[in-house]
């Protein structure tokens, strides 16, 4: 190590403190300075507690040890706490400093997450003198701006795929001349499923598959959460029984009107009722090119649509769902347009994982350079060459 540098513990180096804004300050005080809860502004108030920049860390939910910069004559409450440097310790090499530390490990309560500043305050701290700190934030700073625009490259690159395929998917689709009728003219079961009784506490570590909205996303079936109930579970909704090649809706919450066609390797499952099953009759309509035209904009935007007229949440009815209409050619071009855009997805599905995992990787950089940069290791500019 540099003489002159030395490993202190983070609580040597900042203290934390909690909010001192009072509720009956919010809801009566209205001024200049802006306060902040870990959603964002909260409101302007005619008092401040911070002269200074300092940093804030969210302690409790899901998005605890995440830090934020806070400028002077701001304030935060509720899940947001201070953290305060030292007047040794330049404020951005300390902020850098923060984003090296695994919270995870440092994670208590099952319900709702939070962190305390008396468990972390242990952690190492690479100490030195001031102007060795802020050689060193500038150094970091020069790389984080590289690594956020290669990545904001990299995530235009993965829109624009999809954004490419969509297009061409919106195109196939507006086709007017094809012949138009209602699923249920199309179909052989149109239908949703159930919860079993006692929900999720009774689900079971393997079985039959139970298929949930989580497991639909347009043009795929994911298995990561995929539930599993036994016999007896699933004879009670024998009525939602999937065979391969069903087309799957959802038909509630947030993530309605993503659709995908069930792979046979998950049989034999049942749907919740959240999915609904369209199985389409084989000699009329192919499940791979109604799925495809389902996702297609010029139907999603319908089915959206219809989601949105629900009482109170987004939802599709049974009713709906049977009274759509879809347009279609014969079964031999819906083959040929299918094995098209087979061939279309396979080449974005390509670019997709390459963009992916060029985020991905630019991602593991930046821990990568914080864990030198606290390690010692971070000398020179060259070095993140």
């Amino acid at each position: 190590m540099k003489q002159g540098w030395e490993i202190k513990k983070l609580g040597d180096v900042c203290y934390s403190k909690s909010s001192n804004v009072s509720q009956n300050q919010l809801t009566t005080e209205v001024g200049e300075y802006p306060i902040f809860g870990a959603s964002g502004l909260i409101k302007n108030v005619s008092f401040y507690h911070r002269e200074k920049p300092y940093l804030s860390i969210v302690k409790d939910g899901s998005g605890f040890g995440r830090i934020t910069k806070m400028d002077a004559f701001t304030s935060v409450i509720g899940t947001l706490q201070y953290i305060l440097p030292n007047d040794d310790i330049d404020l951005d090499y300390l902020n850098y400093s923060l984003m090296s530390v695994d919270f995870k490990k440092y994670v208590q309560g099952a319900a709702i997450p939070h962190i305390y500043f008396k468990d972390y305050k242990s952690e190492p701290f690479l100490w030195m003198p001031l102007p060795e700190q802020q050689r060193i934030v500038a150094i970091l700073d020069e790389a984080f701006v590289a690594i956020a625009k290669a990545k904001s490259n990299a995530e235009q690159n993965l829109k624009n795929a999809k954004e490419l395929f969509e297009s061409y998917l919106q195109g196939v689709f507006e086709n007017g001349n094809w012949e138009k009728k209602p699923l249920k003219e199309l179909t052989l079961k149109i239908g949703s499923g159930a919860t079993p009784r006692g929900g999720q506490e009774n689900y079971k570590s393997e079985g039959i598959s139970l298929v949930r909205s989580m497991n639909v996303h347009d043009w795929e079936f994911r298995e990561r959460n995929l539930a599993f109930i036994d016999e007896k579970q699933a004879k009670e909704l024998d009525g939602v029984t999937l065979q391969e090649y069903d087309v799957l809706l959802n038909i509630t919450g947030a993530s309605v009107a993503r659709c995908c066609v069930f792979p046979k390797e998950y049989l034999p499952a049942r749907v919740n009722q959240h999915v609904s099953i369209i199985r389409p009759k084989k000699d009329i309509l192919d499940a791979r090119f109604l799925n495809l035209l389902l996702t297609s904009k010029p139907y999603k935007d319908q089915l959206l649509f219809t989601g949105e007229q629900g009482a109170t949440r987004q939802a599709i009815t049974k009713a709906q769902i049977e009274t759509f209409q879809v347009a279609f050619p014969s079964l031999k071009e819906q083959n040929e347009i299918v094995k098209k855009l087979d061939n279309i997805i396979l080449e974005t599905n390509k670019l997709e994982t390459i963009y992916q995992q060029k985020i991905n990787d630019l991602e593991e950089l930046k821990k990568s350079v914080l864990q030198k940069a606290f390690a010692g290791e971070l000398k020179t500019e060259k070095e993140l060459a």
